[in-house]
């Protein structure tokens, strides 16, 4: 087995007494204090993730926009430098390649920010796809590390060792050149969290300074550092989807709650013809949200079941620290999708009641 790759921020991890996992491919801290405490500071004051391990990928040249069209469902062409959006990328069968966030950093240049396990498989999808056109591929993931400052104070604390304007960002919009603590970032009003706050690319071996400083300037707010256990719990109670969970190369936009992602009318791209098709004919099974009554957590792959028959299984699940009440994502036939459709979900040789609800489980106060 080869060994597991480490973040430039790997020493400060273990400096904060991080426990540390393997995590595609790499060892990533799971938790510094606990989940539920980092969990409620991301959600009540703010956190500081590394996700370096994230890939990052650009694409330039006279042709980048045609080759990002068709690699990916969403609309590109909307894009003006310095915004990005949410993207599936798709197999002409429909199923998911990887879901990401795409960036027009400049006229001719967009940045995918893909997940870490599927990072070569993107590379490869996204280069087979350049193919005849004038455009270059470049995984720049070696060269840049990322965090992500996440919560509602996320933007006071980046204020204070930023040098430009970049708490005023609207969310979904990046800046380029902006300087962190004396550092070059790139610096996108994004995150995985349900949150308010930042993601911030800057030189791989710059991250320790720069990680050093955002938890300077944060203590007066209750900034801590935060692990992958945090941001599984807070990206489940936002409901977005775990590529791999939830979501991968066997599901469609269509099925997991994000046709909206999807934009026929732009013309086409890899998979638009098997996702008009189940479109037209209508999927047979939803990605649906669901509370386990009792205190009972369901789990990825736990069998769903409806009057006596199983009919999908869990894809994700855990204790929501917020709502303080066990949730769930899953695959049901569309029967059974609609909110307040009672489900059992089997664990552990006994099944728990539950029942379908809207996503997101919970949605940011916009006070």
């Amino acid at each position: 087995m080869s060994a597991l790759r480490q973040t430039s921020l790997h020493a400060a991890h273990r400096a904060a007494g991080a426990r540390l996992v393997p995590f595609a491919g790499w060892e990533m801290p799971l938790q510094y204090v606990g989940i539920v405490a980092e969990h409620v500071a991301v959600r009540t004051r703010a956190g500081l993730f590394d996700v370096s391990h994230m890939g990052q990928i650009r694409v330039e040249g006279r042709e980048a926009l045609e080759v990002v069209q068709r690699v990916i469902t969403n609309d590109a062409s909307r894009l003006s430098v310095g915004r990005g959006l949410y993207t599936p990328m798709c197999l002409p069968s429909g199923g998911i390649v990887d879901d990401v966030t795409v960036f027009r950093v400049a006229e001719d240049v967009y940045l995918f920010v893909v997940n870490a396990a599927r990072r070569e498989r993107d590379v490869a999808w996204i280069t087979e796809h350049a193919a005849g056109a004038t455009a270059t591929v470049h995984d720049v993931s070696d060269a840049t590390a990322l965090l992500a400052l996440q919560g509602p104070r996320a933007a006071a604390i980046l204020a204070r060792v930023a040098d430009g304007e970049v708490t005023v960002l609207p969310r979904f919009h990046a800046l380029d050149d902006v300087r962190i603590a004396g550092v070059p970032a790139w610096v996108s009003r994004t995150g995985y969290t349900g949150e308010d706050g930042f993601e911030l690319a800057v030189p791989w071996d710059e991250a320790p300074r720069v990680w050093y400083a955002l938890l300077e300037a944060g203590q007066p707010e209750g900034l801590v550092p935060a692990g992958l256990g945090a941001r599984d719990t807070l990206r489940l109670e936002a409901g977005y989807m775990l590529y791999g969970n939830d979501i991968d190369e066997t599901t469609t936009p269509l099925e997991a709650p994000l046709a909206w992602t999807v934009k026929f009318d732009k013309g086409e791209f890899v998979g638009r013809e098997a996702l008009i098709r189940q479109h037209t004919e209508g999927v047979t099974r939803r990605l649906v949200g669901f509370e386990v009554v009792d205190r009972a957590i369901a789990r990825a792959h736990q069998g769903i079941w409806a009057e006596g028959v199983r009919i999908g299984r869990v894809t994700s699940g855990t204790f929501a620290p917020t709502l303080q009440r066990p949730i769930g994502l899953g695959y049901v036939p569309v029967a059974y999708a609609a909110v307040g459709t009672r489900l059992e979900i089997e664990a552990r040789g006994t099944y728990v009641p539950a029942r379908v609800v809207s996503l997101p489980f919970y949605r940011r106060p916009t006070h």
